[in-house]
C-alpha cells in the first residue's frame, strides 16, 4: 500500500503502549484513592471511648442554654411542681474547680432566665441563671461544705436547691432535653472559638474528653469573661 511503512507501524505501537502505561497507572491512583484510610483532621477530638459523647447528658433532665438544669420530682400533695436545679457537665468543665458556691437562702424567688446562684472561681464570682420560676425551699449543705461535688457529680450528689412552682411544666417548655441537648452539648465547645478550631486541641485529654477548666486554657488573663460569655450571664 502506498505510504504504508515499518516506521509507521512502530509509532503507531509506540503511542498504543503509552496510552497502556498512562491507563495503568491511572488505574492504581484511583485505586489507592477509593482505598485509602480516612484521614484525622489536626487536633480534631477523639471520639469518646464510651459512646455518650464528651460531656454527660443524661436523661429526665431538662437543660437552660445558660447550662443550668432542671429536674422535676414529685411533689406531693398541692398542686405546685417541685424542681431540683443544677449546673451541667459543661459549665463544670468550662469553669473548672469551683471555690465556693453563692446560693439564694430558702424563700428566694427565682425566675427562668435571670440570674440565680453564683460559682466562686480563684476569688471571681461567675454568676449562672435559674431554669425555673418559683420559690427556694432548699438547697443543698453538701455542696455548700464540699464544692468540689460539683465537679465530681453535677447531676447526683452536686444538686445546688429545690425549687417550688406552679410553673414547671410551662417552663420545660423553654428547655433543652433528649437527644436536641445531646447535640447543643456537643456543639457548645466547638461555639467557644467557633473561628478558631485549633484552639480546641489544648483543652481535649486523650480520648477527646475535654479538661475541666477550659475557660482559663482558652481564654488566659480573660477566662472570666470567656466563661460568662457561654454562661450568658455577661454584662460587659
Amino acid at each position: 500500500m502506498d505510504g504504508f511503512s515499518l516506521v509507521d507501524i512502530y509509532s503507531t505501537k509506540g503511542i498504543e503502549y503509552l496510552v497502556a502505561v498512562v491507563f495503568f497507572f491511572g488505574f492504581l491512583g484511583l485505586q489507592y484513592y477509593l482505598l485509602r484510610p480516612e484521614p484525622r483532621r489536626a487536633n480534631a477530638p477523639a471520639p469518646n471511648p464510651g459512646g455518650m459523647g464528651r460531656f454527660r447528658v443524661p436523661d429526665g433532665y431538662s437543660f437552660h442554654q445558660g447550662h443550668s438544669w432542671m429536674k422535676v420530682e414529685p411533689a406531693g400533695s398541692g398542686r405546685q411542681g417541685l424542681a431540683r436545679i443544677g449546673l451541667d457537665d459543661f459549665a463544670q468543665k468550662l469553669v473548672g474547680k469551683v471555690d465556693s458556691v453563692d446560693l439564694p437562702p430558702v424563700g428566694s424567688r427565682l425566675a427562668q432566665g435571670d440570674k440565680g446562684w453564683s460559682l466562686v472561681v480563684d476569688s471571681v464570682p461567675v454568676a449562672m441563671l435559674s431554669p425555673v420560676d418559683g420559690e427556694v425551699v432548699a438547697v443543698n449543705p453538701e455542696v455548700l461544705r464540699s464544692p468540689a461535688i460539683l465537679n465530681r457529680d453535677p447531676y447526683g450528689e452536686g444538686w445546688l436547691m429545690k425549687v417550688k412552682s406552679d410553673r414547671v411544666s410551662a417552663d420545660v417548655r423553654n428547655l433543652l432535653s433528649g437527644k436536641v441537648a445531646r447535640v447543643w452539648m456537643e456543639n457548645a465547645l466547638e461555639n467557644l472559638y467557633p473561628a478558631h478550631e485549633e484552639a480546641l486541641g489544648p483543652v481535649m485529654q486523650d480520648g477527646g474528653v475535654p479538661i475541666e477548666g477550659i475557660a482559663k486554657a482558652l481564654g488566659g488573663n480573660r477566662w472570666e469573661h470567656l466563661a460568662r460569655t457561654h454562661l450568658l450571664t455577661d454584662e460587659a
